[in-house]
């Protein structure tokens, strides 16, 4: 399934409603959802707004909706590290690097 079909269907928004709420036909969302026709950049942006996910996530790049600003600093700091890994090893690195860096707050705040 598209991920743009998946998540108009979680989010109970019929192909009207969303090609209104992005200024198009709902025979435009409907070649989206069969893969027929790619959404420009302009409409994964809005569709990322809507949707409230990454474009990444739109494009089936990753299993991830959402990046929260831990999880980009994580990416920024480990791209090259990651590379490779399987989206379940990532998360499970990323909820190291959650814990970790949680830790280390706790106790800097301890210390002073």
């Amino acid at each position: 399934m598209n991920r743009i079909k998946l998540l108009r269907e979680e989010n109970h928004i019929t192909q009207e409603e969303l090609a209104k709420k992005l200024e198009l036909s709902k025979g435009i969302i409907s070649l989206y959802e069969k893969e027929d026709r790619k959404p420009s950049l302009e409409i994964l942006l809005k569709l990322s707004e809507i949707f409230n996910c990454s474009i990444d996530y739109l494009l089936c790049k990753t299993t991830l909706k959402n990046y929260d600003h831990n999880e980009h600093d994580f990416y920024s700091a480990y791209s090259q590290e990651i590379d490779g890994l399987t989206d379940e090893e990532i998360l499970d690195a990323l909820r190291f690097y959650k814990q970790m860096k949680k830790n280390y707050e706790q106790n800097k705040n301890q210390s002073s």
